[in-house]
C-alpha cells in the first residue's frame, strides 16, 4: 500500500508527499527495530530471572553438601590429633586409639550442582546474571575441590597402613557401630556420636598394641594432618565463594545483560 502510493506521488513528481511518505518509512523501521529489541530485552531478562533462579536452588544444595564436608573433615582432623596424642601414649585407652586411627583415615564426597551452570555457560548467558553472582559462581565451579581432596585423601599411605594393620572383623565392627552415619540415598552425612564396638576386647586391644608398635603408623599420620587440613581448609573456601554467589543472586536480582 506505502509502495504504491510512493510510485503514484513520483509519478505525480509530488516532492512534498514523497517525503512525508519517506519519514514514514524511516520512523516505522526504527519503531520495528526499537520493539524488537524491547522484546529481545525483556526475553534476555526473564531467562536471566529463570537461571538465577535455578542457578540459586543448586548452590543451595551445594551449600548444605559442602558445610556438611567441612564439617566431616573437621571431625576427621580432630581424630587425626586425637591419635597422634594416643599412639604418643604408652597407657593410651585400646578402644579410643583404634577409633580414632580409623576415623583419621576417612574420606567423603559431595558432587557439584553444576548443571544449570554448565547451561549457563555453553549458551553464553553468564552476561543474564548478576556480575557478581556470575563471577563467585565461577569460582566455586571451576575446579571440583571435593573431588580433588577425595583421591588425594583416598590413596593417602596413612589410609592403606591403618587398614592393613586394622583386622577385618574389626572393620567391620567399626563400620557397624563407630563410623558413617548415612542417610537414606547412603549420602554420609558425619560420624555416629555413640560408639560401640560390638567385638572382643582382645581383638581391640591386640590391634591397638599394633599400632603402637608400628613407627611408620605415626610418621604417616604428620602427613595425613597436613591433607586433611588442607581438605577442611579448601572446602571451607568453597563454602565462602557459594555464600557470596548466593548473596550476590539476592541483593542483585537485575540481569547484567538488561543494563545499559
Amino acid at each position: 500500500m506505502l509502495l504504491h502510493r510512493v510510485i503514484e506521488h513520483v509519478r505525480e513528481q509530488n516532492w512534498t508527499a514523497i517525503g512525508i511518505d519517506f519519514v514514514i518509512v524511516v520512523i516505522g523501521v526504527f519503531v520495528g527495530i526499537q520493539v524488537a529489541n524491547w522484546n529481545a530485552s525483556l526475553a534476555d531478562e526473564r531467562r536471566g530471572r529463570a537461571y538465577a533462579a535455578r542457578l540459586a536452588a543448586d548452590l543451595e544444595r551445594d551449600l548444605a553438601g559442602r558445610r556438611e564436608l567441612a564439617a566431616y573433615y573437621a571431625a576427621v582432623l580432630e581424630a587425626v590429633e586425637r591419635t597422634n596424642a594416643l599412639l604418643t601414649d604408652p597407657v593410651a585407652d585400646a578402644q579410643m586409639l583404634v577409633v580414632n586411627a580409623y576415623r583419621a583415615s576417612e574420606i567423603n564426597y559431595r558432587a557439584p550442582s553444576h548443571a544449570t551452570w554448565n547451561e549457563i555457560v555453553s549458551s553464553g548467558d553468564t552476561g543474564l546474571l548478576p556480575r557478581e553472582a556470575a563471577s563467585h559462581a565461577a569460582e566455586y565451579f571451576a575446579f571440583d575441590t571435593a573431588r580433588d581432596q577425595l583421591g588425594i585423601l583416598g590413596n593417602s599411605a596413612y589410609r592403606h597402613h591403618v587398614r592393613t594393620i586394622v583386622p577385618l572383623p574389626l572393620q567391620k565392627a567399626l563400620r557397624k557401630g563407630c563410623s558413617d552415619i548415612r542417610d537414606e540415598v547412603q549420602q554420609i552425612t558425619g560420624f555416629m556420636a555413640d560408639c560401640v564396638l560390638d567385638i572382643a576386647p582382645a581383638v581391640v586391644a591386640s590391634t591397638a598394641a599394633a599400632l603402637h608398635a608400628d613407627p611408620v603408623v605415626l610418621a604417616e599420620l604428620r602427613h595425613q594432618y597436613s591433607d586433611v587440613y588442607s581438605a577442611h581448609a579448601n572446602l571451607s573456601g568453597d563454602v565462602a565463594a557459594i555464600e557470596r554467589a548466593l548473596a550476590a543472586l539476592r541483593v542483585d536480582s537485575t540481569p547484567a545483560g538488561s543494563q545499559p
